[in-house]
């Protein structure tokens, strides 16, 4: 005879499973008896399950929506499509938070039995995803150790590799993960410098706890950080530019991550914007298709001038042949 927990869970998994179920199928499907499955009910209501029922030869029970949120039975098929979704919902921020996506996911990946981990791992290796369409190269597991560390509040000792392919071992306290909407970024305290650093999470090769408890005691704003050290990158010229706009509308302009704003009076932002060169910063700067004014460099100012000036130049004579519209 199997306990009374495991009946419950049981009965639970069966009102689940279907819209309604007479008594006499419950019991039958149970192997018990009309009185225990009414008993069993009981039980779910007093736990908070919603469970309705219908009197008379014919009615049932059934298993409602209630006012909060009672364990899940779920069986292998379904953890496992429950754990793609919610990976797939973390990586892309389809929900909107895909913090709580990946918290979710967290969760779950701790108590799904070996044999469903075993094959989202498979799911996980037999996925290719083409340049631009998700985290570039992120190795299949990387985003739930991240996430396992940033909740942990665990020292952990980070192999990382960085743009100029030089890899690093290092100790960090680690803190949060930061999607972008490109990629995500691991944001953590470097231990030996004593500063706060972001990480691109596709280029972390390792991650393992010390065992050094760590308690984080002056975090920064995590998505400024990320913001930030994008926008001011390791590109060996820097824009500075004054746009007639407040700041909410100079953010939908130029996004954070490619630049970082300073509201100069009500209806003005100075916004630094990165580059690779004077040329390439007056052509993103002639995109935005808007009034602006640059501040410095003067290479930049030119740069965008010689831009315009030959604009106006290809533009200035009209081809007598050409069909006016």
């Amino acid at each position: 005879m199997i306990s009374a927990s495991a009946r419950l869970l049981r009965l639970l998994a069966l009102l689940a499973a279907r819209p309604s179920w007479t008594c006499a199928e419950l019991a039958d499907r149970m192997d018990v008896t009309d009185r225990t499955v009414r008993r069993d009910v009981a039980r779910l209501r007093e736990l908070g399950y919603c469970v309705d029922s219908d009197a008379g030869p014919w009615g049932g029970y059934r298993l409602r929506a209630g006012s909060r949120v009672p364990p899940l039975i779920l069986d292998d098929e379904e953890a496992l499509a429950v754990a793609l979704g919610l990976r797939e919902a973390a990586r892309s921020g389809a929900l909107g938070g895909d913090q709580a996506a990946l918290s979710a996911l967290l969760k779950l990946r701790q108590v799904l039995p070996r044999r469903i981990a075993e094959r989202l791992g498979e799911w996980d290796e037999a996925f290719v995803r083409l340049p631009g369409s998700g985290e570039p190269g992120l190795r299949p597991g990387m985003l739930l150790e991240l996430a396992a560390a940033c909740r942990g509040g665990e020292r952990a000792r980070l192999a990382y590799c960085d743009g100029q392919g030089t890899s690093t071992v290092r100790d960090v306290d680690p803190y949060r993960l930061v999607h972008t909407g490109r990629r995500w970024y691991f944001v953590a305290r470097d231990v030996a410098r004593g500063q706060w650093r972001t990480f691109r999470a596709d280029r972390v090769e390792r991650l393992r706890p010390t065992g050094h408890p760590v308690e984080i005691t002056d975090p920064p704003d995590p998505a400024l950080l990320v913001s930030r050290n994008i926008a001011n990158g390791p590109y060996p010229l820097t824009a500075t530019v004054r746009l007639p706009v407040a700041v909410d509308r100079a953010l939908r302009l130029v996004p954070a991550t490619v630049g970082t704003h300073r509201a100069d009076g009500p209806g003005a932002t100075l916004v630094d914007i990165g580059g690779p060169d004077a040329d390439a910063l007056a052509g993103y700067l002639l995109g935005l298709a808007t009034p602006l004014r640059v501040l410095a460099p003067d290479s930049v100012r030119q740069a965008l001038l010689r831009r315009v000036e030959a604009l106006r130049q290809h533009n200035a004579d009209v081809d007598p042949a050409w069909p006016a519209r």
